[in-house]
Parts: structure tokens; C-alpha cells; sequence
């Protein structure tokens, strides 16, 4: 496709990177040098500098090197919720030439299982809190080392004794173990301190992490993030960013999970270049505790997916909150809905930056331009150095207003999936280019519109509905909360459309009003023929509606033949 995105950059804004073969390493001691006494990350009751955390993560490497004896290449498996101890190991793991996975420690057995035997990881890092998953299926995996985090570790005293009493005999959120061979985190950094450091020589191509994604098709696949892409991706967002945000100077909320790439990407390594301070949220849920955070911080940005920037507006607290310091609110992991956009801005007076990525894609695909005026709903232009495509069934390209597959070709597109060339050689093509899934268009300034994934298109008598259309017009409608659409089976029409809602608090909202305002406002084909009304939907840890979770199961060869169908036009 004919690069006609270019033309809607910003003055300030290359069409491509300078990448110089820089690598993750590289980046941290860069860092570390230009801003060691500036405030790096924050969590409780302690914050450390960029000199402090430079210390940790090189005691943590020199452990890593000397007393596990871990050889470059080896895989360190990371299951930690935001906490000082998460970018401590990863940055670490990095100095020490170790790939990095990263675990859901919200995840359950079966999934730990799957994801550690799969990458062989040696050495897993853990919160205490979360062991009990892990017992009954270590021995089925390749862990020798088993590093144990404590949330008091690296808190002042005696809060750091407050907060382990706490948490074990008042909350009991940390059930009795046994594991003779572990290791606490504090005696790793301790007994590292004893060795002389060294950083591991590595290259761009090496990789850096394995991020576990469901990808476009599928079961959990680990994706191959070498140092070449995420340090590429990184470069094309601090191009995007750097004009509007001062270095050393900046504060972001780091409420997303720092494992989920788009949190990694932005909260650890793009604001690690900046030299900013990441202001750690353990659990984001919890939006009272959330809020008291965001009270006491003057916080310069945010970033979040649709579901927190809607549980945020409805909290009579975060309402009240001074927002006079806040520059930038990015937003990614799933469609923004316009309704929760305009409240956004309304409350804030700071349009969210709506964003585009997968993990396959390190992830940041598409931004909107920062200094954007008001939300319009689009994912944004291609970032520099990427090349797009829409295409259809048959990998054909699709003229400008037309929806199909997006398709993306840079340097931040991932090597592959591990141990897994079937499904790689399934939407990576020989020349670089990635299916991503998304059915999107792009119009003539060149802004791209994400319509829907692939697998979530209902076919209606042979019509094409998009879920996210219906979704964003009835949270328009009031009393509903939130809103998933989905497909369900029918005889007639072979499939038809299903509303899930959950209802504002004594939203007296029935079936017959929803779909009334559906007919007066969408054709006849999109309106939902069955309106369930429920307590809450499924989320995965991130905050994105899981409609896997709520659709009937679809066959492959259902969703491959999506994009052959009628109906093409936005």
C-alpha cells in the first residue's frame, strides 16, 4: 500500500527510525547514567532512583551469573504483579543474557504448566501469594530455581514487617508451602552483591523475551520479542512522544500488569528512556485503593484499557481528583468506546491517545497523533519504519475504504513462535509480513479504523455485523454499564446477534428498551435478537472482555471464511 499515512504525520515526527543495533542492555546503563538521581519506580512505601534500581538489577544479574550458574540464552520465568521486584528481575535477567517469560500470576494451573514446560524455563521468580498454583505442576516442568518475592521485601522498616503480618495472618492472602529448594528474592540480591558484575555480551538479534499470547488463532504460543524489536518498537513511540513529554520530568500510573507487553512497552522501556517515574498499582481492581494513589501523586499520564477508564468515571472519587498536571492518557488492549472517550475528556480535559498493537508486533502498531483535539475513534497511523496492508481472503490488497485483514510489515514484528513453525508460517509470510486477525480500513489522510477481530464478526443471512459497532452504540444508552456482543447460533439466519449487559447500580433497563433503541438506530440485520442481562463479564487480567469466554465455540474454518463473505463497506 501506498504510504499515504506520512502525509498525516506530525511536523515533528520521522517517517522512520535511526536504529543503530542497540540493545536492552545498552538502554539500561544509558539510563542509569543520564538520570541516577531521578526517581525511577515507586511502590508502598519506597522509591528508588535510577543509581538505587541500577544496583539492584546488576546484584540480581551477578546472582543469576554466579550462583545459578545460568548460561546466555537460558529462560527466567517471571510470575509478579507490579511491584519493584518485576523490573528489578527483568532488567536483571536481561544483564545477564537470560530470556525472559513472562507469567499471568493470576493464571491457574493447566496454563503455568503449559506456558513453563514450553519454554523450558530454569528459573522461576514468584510472589509468595501465588505458589499454591505452582506446586502440583513443577515437577512436570523444567524449574530448578525458585526465586520467592515477599510484597514487604524492599520496604522500610518496620513497614515491611507490617505488610507481611498483613497479608499472611490478617488477609491470609499467602497460604503455608513448603519448597526446600527456593530461594528468597532478598538473599538473591544479597548474594549477588558478593561478586564483581559483568554484563553477558549479547546482540539485537538475541532474543529478549517470550511473551505468551493467544495470537490469532488458537492455544498460548510464545512469541519470540528479540532486543532488535522491542528496542525498534521503542524508538518508533519515543519519536511519537518526545516533543510532548519533558525527560526526567514525567510520572505514570502503572496500573495495567507490567507483564502484559502493552504496559512492558510503554510503562518499563519507554519511560525508562524518558527517564520517568512508574508509580507501581499492585492491582488495579481495586479502584478505591486506586484512587487513594492518584490523590497523593501529580500525575503526568495514564494509560489503561476501556474497562478501567470506564470503572475510573464511575467512581464519585475520581471525579473529584485535580487533573491540571495530566498531559497524556494513552489507551490500548481493546477498542476505546467514543461515549467513555467524550466522558474522559470531559472529566480530565485530556483526550485519550488511542493506540494499536499485538504481542506479535512487540506491540505498538499504530498511534493517534498526541496533540489530537478530541477522540475519533481511529487506532491511529502507522507508526515510522511500518508498512501496512488491508487485504482480503485471498492476501489481495483492498483499495483505500475498504475492510479486510490488516496486515503489517517492521522492524517490530516478531521472529516467530517458539518451537511452533506451523502456526508461524499461519501469519508470518516468507517476506516479513504479519496477519494480525483485525478487520480494519484506512481512509484517504491515511488514519487507520480497527472494525472488529476477525474470529468476533457475526454473520447475519450472509451480512457482516461488527460487534464493536453495536457495543459502542448501546453504552450510549443509559442504565448500561457495560456491554459485550456476541454470536449465537440460528437456524435461519445462521447466526444472530447477542447483547450481554451489565446494568448501571438501579438501572430499572429491560430487554424490550434495548432493543428498541437498537431498531431506531441500526438496520435490521445488527440488532441483537436476544438481550441477556448480567452481573459482570468475564476480563481477562488486563481488564479486556474475554467473548471467548461467552461465545459458543467457532471452527476454524468458521473464521477463515469471515473475510470471504458480502458486504464489505465500513
Amino acid at each position: 500500500m501506498d504510504p499515504i499515512w506520512l502525509k498525516s504525520y506530525p511536523s515533528n515526527i520521522p517517517n522512520t527510525i535511526n536504529y543503530k543495533g542497540e540493545t536492552l542492555q545498552d538502554l539500561f546503563f544509558s539510563s542509569c547514567e543520564k538520570f541516577a538521581t531521578h526517581p525511577a519506580y515507586t511502590f508502598l512505601y519506597r522509591t528508588l532512583n535510577y543509581a538505587e534500581f541500577k544496583t539492584y538489577a546488576e546484584h540480581f544479574a551477578s546472582f543469576c551469573q554466579h550462583e545459578l550458574k545460568l548460561a546466555k540464552g537460558e529462560r527466567l520465568a517471571v510470575m509478579l504483579p507490579n511491584m519493584l521486584h518485576y523490573p528489578i528481575t527483568i532488567f536483571g535477567a536481561l544483564l545477564a543474557g537470560l530470556v525472559v517469560v513472562n507469567l499471568n500470576p493470576l493464571d491457574k494451573a493447566p496454563a503455568l504448566k503449559h506456558e513453563l514446560a514450553d519454554s523450558g524455563a530454569t528459573v522461576l521468580v514468584v510472589l509468595e501469594n501465588f505458589i499454591h498454583e505452582l506446586i502440583p505442576i513443577l515437577a512436570e516442568t523444567h524449574v530448578k530455581h525458585i526465586i520467592v518475592a515477599s510484597s514487604g521485601d524492599l520496604q522500610p522498616w518496620p513497614k515491611n514487617l507490617f505488610i507481611n503480618i498483613y497479608l499472611r495472618y490478617i488477609k491470609h492472602a499467602v497460604r503455608t508451602f513448603h519448597l526446600p529448594q527456593h530461594i528468597r528474592f532478598l538473599e538473591t540480591l544479597k548474594k549477588g552483591s558478593n561478586y564483581p558484575f559483568k554484563a553477558t555480551n549479547i546482540s539485537a538479534q538475541d532474543l529478549a523475551f517470550l511473551q505468551y499470547t493467544g495470537g490469532t488463532t488458537g492455544s498460548p504460543k510464545g512469541t519470540m520479542l528479540s532486543h532488535q524489536n522491542l528496542m525498534s518498537n521503542l524508538l518508533q513511540c519515543y519519536l511519537w512522544v518526545r516533543e510532548d513529554l519533558i525527560e526526567g520530568s514525567e510520572i505514570i500510573i502503572t496500573a495495567l500488569p507490567l507483564y502484559h507487553i502493552f504496559s512492558l512497552m510503554v510503562n518499563v522501556l519507554v519511560f525508562f528512556k524518558l527517564g520517568g517515574l512508574s508509580v507501581l498499582i499492585a492491582d488495579a481492581r481495586d479502584l478505591p485503593e486506586l484512587i487513594k494513589t492518584l490523590k497523593t501523586i501529580k500525575f503526568t499520564c495514564i494509560n489503561g484499557v476501556n474497562t478501567l477508564f470506564n470503572g475510573l468515571l464511575h467512581q464519585p472519587e475520581f471525579q473529584k481528583l485535580d487533573f491540571s498536571s495530566l498531559k497524556m492518557t494513552m489507551g490500548g488492549g481493546m477498542a476505546i468506546q467514543q461515549k467513555i472517550a467524550d466522558d474522559w475528556q470531559n472529566l480530565t480535559h485530556c483526550v485519550i491517545t488511542q493506540g494499536y498493537g499485538l504481542t506479535e508486533a512487540s506491540p505498538v502498531v499504530c498511534i493517534n497523533p498526541v496533540k489530537a483535539k478530541k477522540f475519533i475513534g481511529s487506532i491511529g497511523l502507522p507508526v515510522p519504519s511500518t508498512e501496512i496492508a488491508i487485504r482480503d481472503h485471498e492476501d489481495q490488497d483492498l483499495p483505500i475504504g475498504e475492510i479486510g485483514e490488516l496486515c503489517i510489515s517492521g522492524p517490530q514484528v516478531m521472529q516467530g513462535y517458539w518451537h511452533n513453525e506451523a502456526e508461524t508460517q499461519h501469519v508470518l509470510s516468507a517476506t516479513g509480513w504479519l496477519k494480525t486477525g483485525d478487520a480494519a480500513y484506512i481512509d484517504k489522510q491515511g488514519f487507520v479504523y480497527l472494525v472488529d477481530r476477525i474470529k468476533d464478526m457475526i454473520i447475519v443471512s450472509g451480512f457482516k455485523v461488527f460487534p464493536n459497532e453495536i457495543e459502542n452504540l448501546l453504552k450510549t444508552l443509559p442504565g448500561v454499564n457495560e456491554v459485550a456482543v456476541i454470536g449465537v447460533p440460528d437456524e435461519q439466519h445462521g447466526e444472530i446477534v447477542k447483547a450481554l449487559i451489565v446494568k448501571e447500580v438501579q438501572s430499572e433497563l429491560d430487554a424490550q428498551a434495548v432493543i428498541k433503541f437498537c431498531r431506531e438506530r441500526l438496520i435490521a440485520y445488527k440488532v441483537p435478537h436476544q438481550v441477556e442481562f448480567v452481573a459482570s463479564l468475564p476480563k481477562s487480567a488486563v481488564g479486556k472482555i474475554l467473548k471467548k469466554d461467552l461465545r459458543p465455540l467457532r471452527t476454524n474454518s468458521t473464521i477463515k471464511q469471515n473475510l470471504s463473505q458480502t458486504d464489505t463497506k465500513p
